[in-house]
């Protein structure tokens, strides 16, 4: 069903649309929501695990952060962390499960932030919103989200992973080359590592695990 909504949206020229719709049929429902594990993701989680971030006094930014538990999670790590998705209901999602939370969320679409996210972080997170933009996105999307990297800060992007000359893929997977995410170096950023890895999930997924610095 997300896949065929996608398509919808996409052959009718509105390729974001279709985020808001699917939250708002799933109906409160996180199992309709395919990335909705309603806990950190994994392959964040691993990169965490063998990093010494420096989180206080620092400030962070999750990418479409959906339901709100990568955000949760820099939160814990003591970054002053604001989180935004292009749907309403995500956020009002997001605000329900977490009532206390100090994560700062907000509607905001990455094409047009607004004055809500004019500002520099220390710490951004990108997982999986890339890869369900279609291709002819792609490249501005890693500029916008380039331009809110202070200097010194650091960029982490998961992603799916194709090689060069594999085909993108369609709907919600368009699958991303190391030269396709060159974008952000284009954009003014430093690669400072890059992992080819296929997943734990079943089947596996082949992922790509990037770290960006300005």
């Amino acid at each position: 069903m997300v896949k065929q909504l996608a398509e919808e949206y996409i052959a009718r020229g509105d390729p974001l649309g279709w985020h808001e719709e699917l939250y708002r049929l799933a109906g409160g429902d996180p199992a309709v929501i395919p990335w909705a594990d309603m806990k950190c993701n994994v392959n964040f989680l691993e990169w965490v695990q063998r990093c010494d971030l420096h989180s206080e006094g620092k400030t962070a930014l999750v990418i479409g952060c959906g339901l709100g538990d990568d955000a949760e999670a820099l939160a814990r790590l003591n970054f002053e962390v604001t989180a935004f998705d292009i749907s309403p209901t995500a956020i009002e999602w997001c605000r329900k499960r977490f009532p206390d939370s100090k994560v700062r969320y907000l509607v905001a679409d990455l094409f047009e932030p607004g004055e809500l996210l004019q500002r520099k972080y220390d710490f951004i997170l990108e997982v999986y919103t890339l890869q369900v933009l279609p291709p002819n996105l792609q490249q501005r999307a890693m500029s916008c989200i380039a331009h809110f990297l202070t200097d010194g800060g650091t960029l982490l992007v998961i992603t799916r992973g194709r090689d060069d000359e594999e085909l993108h893929g369609s709907g919600m997977h368009w699958r991303l080359s190391h030269g396709d995410l060159n974008g952000f170096v284009k954009s003014g950023l430093r690669e400072v590592s890059f992992e080819d890895y296929m997943d734990q999930e079943d089947p596996p997924v082949r992922r790509f695990r990037v770290e960006y610095s300005r």
